[in-house]
């Protein structure tokens, strides 16, 4: 802008100077020019008279003088000339001023030099004797004037170029400076021109809307991050040439990435030719969606293409952590199988049974063990369903009836009821500890001791013992049951809470269990709230913890 008015004021400054200088020229010349010829005409006024009262003898008397005067006879012939031979003159007929004078009394005529840098006036008057007197005058042309003031013109112009740039450049930045000052931020505070009042509003009105604008994308952007960042999935979005644009803590989590990934290409993350695939074909247009194993856990990545219209703009991903839910079908699949396993294997002994006893292939004297067998298998096979659906149950149970139980007395009346199968076996069963008072599942509390006590006489070693302590410990109470049995080595501990899972299948058969026992603890202790611990050691003895 400073260079725009430094340029126009030079240009309006050259321009009136360039203007002046020939209207001044103009005026100047044409000043001189009226000067010239009325001064010629009294000139000629003057020499007239006089040659009309003394003749030739007033024209030879003129002498130094600036006007040029010529006497012409009727012929055209000079008669007499003030500044020239009037002999060696040409003859002056054909002259404009003459013929005119001849012809009306007066005649003017101007002509200029070869050079065009002189003029000369002329101006003729026919006297009463029928001859002609001429006056003339030589001067500069216009163009002569311009030449002779060029020089001082060139010499004004510079001073006036120099003191105009001068002046010029301090008047656009006078004019600049309030301008390059003002405080866009608030443009209302520094009005320097009223000119600009306009502008300076509408900045200011465009300048709170984009504040608005501002501050509600910020209040959106930091509500998505918010809500992003609360997300137990991974989300990350990615542009079309892969890079990351956003990416949550979840997903920086899963994908072991960096505080600083943002920008970075999102195939980096995770060298897998699956994963790869998966990017580059929702990149392409196409949805993809992959399960993804990382760090033992297993993720569902479902990778949805981002357009505008029919433009590919990226790809959101979103990782869910579907872990649970793989174990779940995994040990659906396995309970299934292991039901369809467990229900199988009586199943055919009685049928096996019962077809050689049709067939008469059993001896008399065999049936009553026959009929034994069925009558064992239809037990197992009982005991079996019923632990099926009271699993099932607890499953399904969320939020059960509760009152208050005593564990101790708990412990003795289980006792009780395992007392006879223990004393075949010679094993030992004790209670220890006082009276403990909870609110709970009656029927849970009592499967619990149950099946953890039926449990230690399956597996103890005869002759052996179980104690059972019932107590509490920081306002927690706590049941434990503890046997002198063939132990749990350590590979297995960690998995005998899974429902049908055997340490030893064929020690298991032989003791009648239906490998679900363990499992219905695990569930009875969940619904009560509780946690499980276990110590074992093979060929020892197994410790089982409850705290409720």
């Amino acid at each position: 802008m400073t260079r725009k008015i430094f340029l126009s004021i030079s240009a309006v400054t050259t321009f009136i100077l360039l203007f002046g200088f020939v209207i001044i020229t103009v005026v100047l010349y044409q000043n001189f020019s009226d000067v010239q010829k009325k001064q010629l005409e009294e000139e000629l006024n003057l020499a007239v008279y006089g040659v009309e009262l003394g003749g030739e003898e007033y024209l030879e008397k003129l002498d130094n003088s600036d006007c040029r005067l010529t006497w012409i006879a009727e012929d055209g012939t000079v008669l007499m000339d003030t500044y020239a031979d009037e002999s060696e003159m040409e003859n002056h007929i054909d002259r404009e001023e003459v013929q005119e004078a001849f012809a009306a009394g007066s005649g003017k005529s101007s002509r200029h030099s070869d050079t065009l840098t002189e003029q000369t006036i002329y101006s003729a008057r026919l006297l009463s004797d029928g001859t002609v007197l001429r006056a003339s005058f030589s001067g500069y042309t216009i163009w002569a004037w311009l030449a002779a003031l060029i020089v001082p013109f060139i010499a004004v112009f510079a001073i006036a170029v120099i003191i105009s740039t001068y002046l010029a450049r301090s008047i656009a930045r006078r004019i600049v400076r309030p301008i390059n000052e003002l405080d866009i931020d608030d443009p209302m505070c520094s009005v320097v021109y009223d000119e600009l009042s306009p502008l300076l509003t509408r900045i200011n009105r465009q300048h709170k809307e984009i504040e608005s604008h501002i501050a509600e994308i910020e209040a959106k952007t930091n509500e998505f991050e918010q809500i992003i960042s609360a997300m137990s999935e991974g989300l990350v979005l990615i542009n079309v040439h892969g890079d990351i644009l956003s990416i949550n803590s979840a997903a920086r989590q899963i994908f072991g990435a960096a505080g600083d990934c943002v920008g970075e290409n999102f195939l980096k993350l995770k060298h897998d030719l699956k994963f790869t695939r998966s990017v580059e074909k929702s990149l392409s247009g196409k949805n993809s969606c992959f399960d993804m194993e990382k760090n033992g856990r297993i993720y569902r990545l479902n990778i949805n293409t981002i357009k505008n219209g029919a433009e590919i703009l990226g790809a959101v991903v979103l990782a869910f952590d579907v872990t649970e839910q793989a174990n779940a079908e995994k040990t659906r699949r396995e309970f299934t199988a292991n039901v369809s396993h467990e229900l199988k294997t009586p199943l055919q002994t009685i049928m096996g049974s019962a077809e050689l006893m049709e067939s008469g292939l059993v001896k008399p004297e065999d049936t009553s063990r026959f009929i034994g067998h069925i009558k064992n298998e239809a037990a197992r096979l009982v005991n079996l369903v019923n632990d099926i659906i009271h699993l099932s149950q607890l499953d399904e149970s969320s939020n059960p009836a509760k009152e208050t139980v005593d564990l101790y007395t708990a412990a003795n009346e289980t006792v009780s009821l395992l007392r006879s199968s223990a004393d075949k076996r010679g094993i030992s069963i004790s209670v220890e500890g006082e009276k403990t008072e909870i609110q709970g599942v009656r029927a849970y509390l009592h499967e619990i001791i149950y099946n953890l006590c039926d449990n230690a006489i399956r597996y103890n070693k005869d002759s052996g013992s179980i104690t059972i302590k019932v107590g509490s410990e920081n306002g927690r109470a706590f049941i434990i049951v503890s046997d002198t049995g063939i132990g749990i080595p350590q590979e297995h501990q960690s998995r005998i809470f899974e429902r049908f899972y055997r340490v030893d299948k064929s020690h298991s058969k032989e003791t009648g269990g239906t490998g679900l026992g363990l499992s219905i603890v695990k569930h009875a202790v969940m619904i009560h709230g509780g946690t499980i611990s276990l110590e074992s050691v093979p060929n020892e003895g197994t410790t089982i913890k409850i705290t409720l």
